[in-house]
């Protein structure tokens, strides 16, 4: 349980060294951080294929990220006295506050009791439910069809991304082709 603690410390310094931090390329590195400490913390609550949807799509968004300001000369700029914004960001760090205690003390089960009862019924009716002869596909290809084919749209999606973007830009001409022959 030590674990999950430090790594939710992780992420939040690096979320703030993200905020704080003036040059770009270090807050995109920063925000990697949180996304690798997120993904780790899925691995450790045994959730490895949300784990794995996570790291995917944050690789394309660093790479993403990485590749549209490595050659980006951003200037500083100068930040007057915000009221407003400063006003609006309490408020909303109060709302969280608020929330977060009143989540934590008397909305949540204790850690490892289930919320719902859902977890009795896959292992005792899913295969006589579904007709299949696997628990594990019967869950996964029945009751989570819609969730499957999201991740499998999300890291699709990420893949296509990372390609179109890693890919070399232009196309030989018809000269060049006709030499090489």
């Amino acid at each position: 349980m030590i674990e999950l603690y430090v790594l939710l410390g992780l992420m939040i310094a690096g979320a703030i060294i993200a905020i704080e931090v003036k040059n770009l390329l270090s807050a995109v590195v920063a925000v990697g951080i949180v996304g690798l400490g997120l993904s780790i913390i899925f691995i450790l609550l045994k959730a490895p294929d949300v784990a794995l949807t996570q790291i995917v799509v944050e690789i394309a968004a660093l790479i993403l990220l990485i590749r549209a300001t490595i050659h980006r000369d951003i200037a500083e700029k100068s930040c007057g006295s915000r009221p407003f914004g400063a006003i609006m960001g309490i408020l909303f760090l109060g709302l969280a506050v608020i929330a977060a205690f009143v989540t934590f003390n008397g909305g949540l089960n204790p850690f490892g009791e289930p919320l719902m009862t859902v977890s009795r019924f896959y292992p005792l009716d899913a295969v006589s439910g579904t007709g299949a002869t696997n628990v594990v596909a019967s869950v996964i290809l029945d009751y989570r069809a819609y969730d499957t084919l999201g991740e499998a749209t999300v890291l699709f999606t990420a893949v296509i991304g990372v390609l179109t973007v890693m890919r070399r830009l232009g196309k030989k001409k018809e000269e060049d082709l006709q030499d090489s022959k």
